[in-house]
């Protein structure tokens, strides 16, 4: 029986190579026979799904049923996307989150890319972690869980527990992963050249759905940045002082590799398990503020912020801490761009004077030399903005903003960042948590989100409501 090594130190001990930091895109254009190879194996992979499903709802409307041809060619489409692999999944998990682009009836079944993914045998979980480690499995932890405790396109997370005790987690990619997600991504551009000629196509965008795909599996593909941006994302999390309710888990570098991820193990429930957060007697409003108010700063003044608030990736802890998980998807604006935020975000809650937002706009160049005042588009705006914010719809209207932005932007010929999107779908998911948790609250009018950002307004805004700062 071999002894479990209490001191042993892994390739990132010191903290991951500057080297192994870069994510480059692929170049899509390049097809080559693998590639056209794989075109025809999806197509008639696809086609015999979507006919398996079509001829099951035939066959259930003969006997009574309601099945409609849509959703049994829409539910074969998702179970082709399933048997495909990651970039499908991927894929699916775009149109489930596109409903103004796709129909109810395709992106409801596109809700199963979400959280079914299957695992990859235990054997090849086991070999990638000792090879990145360079060590047996049995000779640094105590104990390992073969069994995922989840699995998801990019990889699956098994338990385990440290030589020194402490419960961890290791994240583990799929063997493989880069190389066919890479060839997957070139067949699903030359789809989409293709489709891009239809009218569908055009409106989809969806060549540029595909570049949106790829740009953002290329740093999700690449562990050792996931764990980087944990790491800076935890590091900044308590820079006021505060937020000691919120929390993301602890990196444990001596066991990190090239594709595997070691860190803290955490108990809790996902954010939309709403009747178990309130059976459980958690004040759900409070841990939504918290973690909201903790996320504002990162976006606004940090720098990396968490780009995937999907209930899977925030948890309400046991303690009742909410807590940070998976952070293979990050965005981080620019100081320019960040100070755009904070005049949109101080207009809408201390002052409504959007010629301040117009300002800003016009700062980072979205609009062109001669497109009316300051004052003209900031009335213009608040025209639109302000009612929103007086009916108390303001979470779901920052939200709408930011994106309805970057359309405005685009159409004067700007280029907004990538960023920019990202933030406006979180504020969407956090929204969605309101709406259950909390329906008389609105995030725009809450001090609390940004007493450290603007601490003498919200201060004095407190003092006005009458409001105190929890803990």
């Amino acid at each position: 029986m071999s002894t479990v090594i209490t001191s042993f130190k892994g390739p990132f001990s010191d903290g991951p190579p500057e080297h192994l930091l870069d994510s480059p895109e692929p170049d899509l254009t390049r097809i080559g026979l693998k590639e056209a190879s794989r075109v025809a194996k999806v197509v008639i992979l696809i086609i015999a799904f979507v006919v398996r499903r079509l001829a099951t709802g035939l066959i259930s409307k003969l006997r009574g049923g309601d099945t409609s041809f849509a959703d049994s060619a829409a539910n074969g489409l998702i179970d082709g996307f399933m048997h495909l692999g990651p970039t499908y999944v991927k894929l699916g998990q775009v149109v489930a989150s596109s409903p103004g682009i796709f129909p109810e009836w395709l992106t409801a079944p596109a809700r199963r890319c979400l959280d079914q993914a299957p695992p990859f045998p235990t054997e090849l979980v086991r070999r990638t972690v000792e090879e990145d480690l360079g060590v047996r499995i049995e000779d640094i932890f105590e104990s390992f869980e073969d069994i995922p405790l989840s699995a998801a396109s990019i990889g699956q997370v098994h338990g385990c527990v440290l030589a020194d005790g402490r419960n961890a987690v290791v994240k583990v990619q799929r063997p493989g992963l880069r190389e066919q997600m890479t060839q997957d991504l070139k067949v699903l551009h030359l789809i989409a050249r293709v489709a891009q000629r239809t009218k569908w196509g055009q409106s989809a965008n969806a060549i540029g759905m595909v570049n949106d795909v790829s740009a953002l599996t290329a740093k999700e593909l690449n562990p050792v940045v996931e764990a980087w941006n944990q790491q800076r994302f935890r590091d900044l999390l308590w820079s006021y002082g505060d937020n000691s309710n919120v929390t993301a888990p602890e990196l444990y570098w001596d066991y990190c590799g090239p594709r595997t991820i070691c860190m803290e193990r955490v108990s809790g429930i996902p954010m939309d398990h709403f009747d178990e957060i309130r059976a459980r007697g958690l004040d759900g409003e409070l841990v939504l503020r918290r973690g909201a108010k903790a996320w504002a700063e990162a976006v606004m003044v940090h720098g990396p912020f968490h780009g995937d608030l999907h209930a899977g990736n925030i948890w309400v802890l046991d303690d009742g801490r909410g807590c940070f998980l998976d952070f293979g998807i990050m965005g981080e604006l620019t100081d320019q761009w960040r100070q755009v935020m904070r005049d949109i975000y101080y207009t809408c809650v201390f002052d409504r004077n959007f010629t301040r937002v117009a300002t800003a706009y016009r700062a980072v160049g979205v609009f062109p030399e001669g497109f009316g005042t300051d004052e003209e588009i900031g009335a213009a705006i608040g025209m639109i903005i302000e009612p929103m914010l007086v009916s108390g719809m303001a979470s779901v209207n920052l939200g709408e903003l930011i994106t309805s932005s970057v359309s405005l932007m685009k159409e004067f010929g700007g280029i907004p960042p990538q960023e920019l999107m990202l933030v406006g779908k979180q504020l969407l998911y956090i929204e969605r948590y309101t709406r259950e948790l909390a329906p008389d609250y609105a995030i725009i009018t809450d001090p609390f989100i940004v007493k450290n950002i603007f601490p003498e307004a919200a201060k004095e805004l407190a003092a006005k409501l009458g409001t105190t700062y929890p803990d």
